[in-house]
């Protein structure tokens, strides 16, 4: 097993816990709690507590990180892919993120099945998909989550 350090984050959607494995960014956690004392940090993290924080300060519209999921199948993992080439402060439908994939009628709700086994949201931003209806829905981090940080990227009162 490998092991992991990590680093905790004060932001708009709670307390964050950000993992590294000293090469990539392999998890956030919501919900996270802060740890006394802070255990030391790699490079990893202090870039990926940066880039978060700029996210989140409205400074920051991708991130260059390295990013190394430590679970997730192929499948999965060909869904994250995509989700990181949704541009900042935009949305797509989960069937039409299948139809990028070229899944069959079943795709969006394969599609979020992968959404919701996201290990790194935020960076692999699963918040930017929708119904198909235009409206949010499901979100592992919960809608509330999911809203602010829409309303962060998109401006308050599109949802």
């Amino acid at each position: 097993m490998t092991t992991t350090t990590t680093a905790y984050l004060d932001s708009p959607i709670g307390g964050l816990r950000v993992h590294s494995d000293g090469t990539h960014v392999v998890a956030i956690d919501f919900d996270a709690e802060r740890e006394e004392p802070d255990a030391p940090r790699d490079a990893v993290l202090d870039a990926a507590v940066s880039q978060l924080e700029e996210y989140f300060a409205g400074e920051r519209t991708t991130f260059d990180l390295p990013l190394g999921p430590q679970k997730g199948s192929a499948f999965q993992r060909a869904v994250w892919k995509a989700l990181c080439e949704i541009p900042y402060g935009q949305t797509v439908t989960y069937g039409e993120l299948a139809a990028e994939l070229q899944l069959g009628p079943f795709g969006a709700r394969a599609v979020g099945s992968a959404n919701a086994s996201n290990p790194i949201p935020i960076v692999v931003p699963c918040h930017r998909v929708i119904g198909a209806n235009g409206t949010l829905t499901g979100y592992a981090g919960g809608l509330g989550r999911k809203q602010t940080l829409l309303d962060l990227e998109q401006g308050p009162g599109l949802f």
